[in-house]
């Protein structure tokens, strides 16, 4: 029996502890809430404050539970970040749920910890990355009891380096061995989600359980509709990344891809955190102003609904795929 299923109900680990399915609700399937550099930001960012931080995010996602959003999906994994007491003190001042992953973000090369051991290696052992992942899944992250509930690897412009296809190989292991769905970075100008598709097919992964991550920032119906009919579900979530796709062509292919048939296939998020050290914050806010955990409820879901998209499938986009994603 895996993480994220109970002989008697569906069940998903969120932060605060596993819920069914059912409670999920209304939810984003892409959304950080840090993303920050922890080695840098001990070392260089001096200004830190941990308190204010923490206090800002219980505020931002108390304010996207207010506009009728019950959970998020966080893929925050090594090579972005992740540290799971910290997302602990906010969560237990919320009720929104926040489900958190394993993995590695990688455009290139693993990390160094696995540089040398793994198959034909060095040190030449099973794949090290895979067991990483199956304990997060089954026993927790870190000694938190915070098991993380589904998988993310990357695939970038670089296309699949050596290191990005060991990684995305261990995580359809992992996914293989416990049922824990997966989320893949993918970069839609080189059409990457095809190739994750095919190394994730040759382990074994079901697709039916594979969001393309970031395939809302193209507007190549015939690419999406393609990954689509292999079973996976698209991931239209940069709302608000205006400058990688403006927000018309946004929703004009959600409402498009919907009148073609295909709500049951995407799910919707803005990529969007309460705080990420990539970029200078006030610079960010006058690049990208819509990109925001509030802008799909304000701003995307009228837009959908004025291009003739229906309730039920708006629903399905938030709550039904997300439940099929896990169940």
């Amino acid at each position: 029996m895996n993480a994220v299923e109970t002989s008697a109900t569906k069940m998903v680990p969120t932060v605060t502890g596993n819920i069914p399915v059912e409670q999920l609700g209304k939810t984003l399937a892409h959304e950080h809430v840090f993303v920050v550099g922890e080695e840098f930001r001990q070392n260089y960012q001096a200004d830190w404050d941990e308190e204010e931080k923490i206090a800002q995010a219980v505020r931002d996602l108390n304010e996207l539970k207010s506009l009728g959003i019950d959970s998020i999906l966080d893929p925050t994994v090594v090579g972005l970040g992740r540290y799971i007491p910290r997302i602990q003190r906010i969560a237990e001042q919320i009720d929104l749920n926040i489900v958190v992953a394993t993995g590695i973000y990688t455009y290139n090369e693993v990390p160094f910890q696995f540089h040398y051991s793994g198959p034909g290696l060095l040190f030449d052992v099973p794949e090290p990355m895979t067991e990483v992942f199956v304990n997060d899944i089954e026993n927790g992250i870190a000694g938190t009891g915070v098991k993380a509930g589904f998988l993310k690897c990357a695939i970038e412009e670089q296309g699949l380096t050596p290191g990005v296809e060991r990684v995305m190989r261990a995580v359809a292991q992992a996914h293989v061995r416990t049922g824990a769905p997966i989320t893949v970075h993918t970069n839609v100008h080189n059409r990457s989600g095809l190739e994750a598709q095919r190394v994730l097919r040759e382990e074994g992964a079901d697709l039916t359980k594979v969001v393309i991550g970031h395939s809302g920032d193209s507007a190549d119906l015939d690419y999406l509709m393609e990954l689509a009919d292999a079973g996976s579900i698209l991931g239209m979530d940069r709302f608000g990344l205006d400058v990688l796709l403006p927000f018309e062509q946004r929703v004009d292919t959600v409402a498009e891809l919907a009148k073609r048939g295909y709500a049951d296939r995407m799910v919707l998020a803005h990529d969007a955190s309460c705080f990420i050290d990539w970029f200078d914050p006030q610079a960010k806010a006058q690049a990208v102003p819509n990109w925001n955990y509030r802008h799909i409820s304000e701003d995307v879901l009228p837009a959908l609904l004025e291009r003739g998209v229906s309730e039920e499938q708006i629903d399905a986009m938030l709550v039904d795929n997300v439940r099929r994603y896990f169940s």
